[in-house]
């Protein structure tokens, strides 16, 4: 059974900069900590990728796993969900933008995983929001042009 967990973050640049950033999958590995390779399958007719391969370190190995991106609400949601993945049954998600105050951008992170693999669920809970904090704290980072964050645990 998946798990559904979802975080806000305020971020000081607007919308489409932030979406930009979100879209340029390509850079991930240059900003997003656990994210080693990133490939892209399938593109629309923007130039933007539908298909999308990540490997990354997930608890203490190495993940493979496609995600399939819908723009149709673009730039206010960029959502996703799993096509293929060996260790994650289901990995689906959205960022929602919102535009905030002074030109910044709320950015609500939602995300719902199942993994292949048993695992208690106060664990499953735990990494998840580990997931989503490093995910939002590595995005502000690189769309403010902070240097990355550094891990707190």
């Amino acid at each position: 059974m998946s798990e559904q967990a979802k975080e806000r973050i305020r971020i000081d640049a607007p919308i489409e900069r932030c979406f930009a950033t979100l879209i340029d999958f390509a850079s991930y590995p240059e900003w997003a900590g656990d994210l080693k390779e990133v490939h892209i399958v399938e593109s629309d007719a923007q130039g933007r990728g539908t298909i999308v391969e990540f490997r990354a370190a997930a608890m203490g190995r190495s993940t493979t796993y496609q995600l399939a991106y819908d723009y149709a609400q673009a730039p206010a949601r960029l959502s996703w969900s799993l096509v293929t993945g060996d260790l994650p049954r289901e990995l689906d998600g959205a960022y929602v933008l919102t535009a905030a105050d002074s030109g910044a951008t709320d950015v609500d992170y939602e995300l719902a995983v199942d993994l292949v693999y048993p695992i208690p669920g106060f664990v499953k809970r735990r990494a998840e929001g580990r997931i989503i904090k490093t995910a939002l704290s590595e995005l502000k980072a690189r769309v403010e042009g902070s240097p990355r964050p550094v891990d707190e645990d």
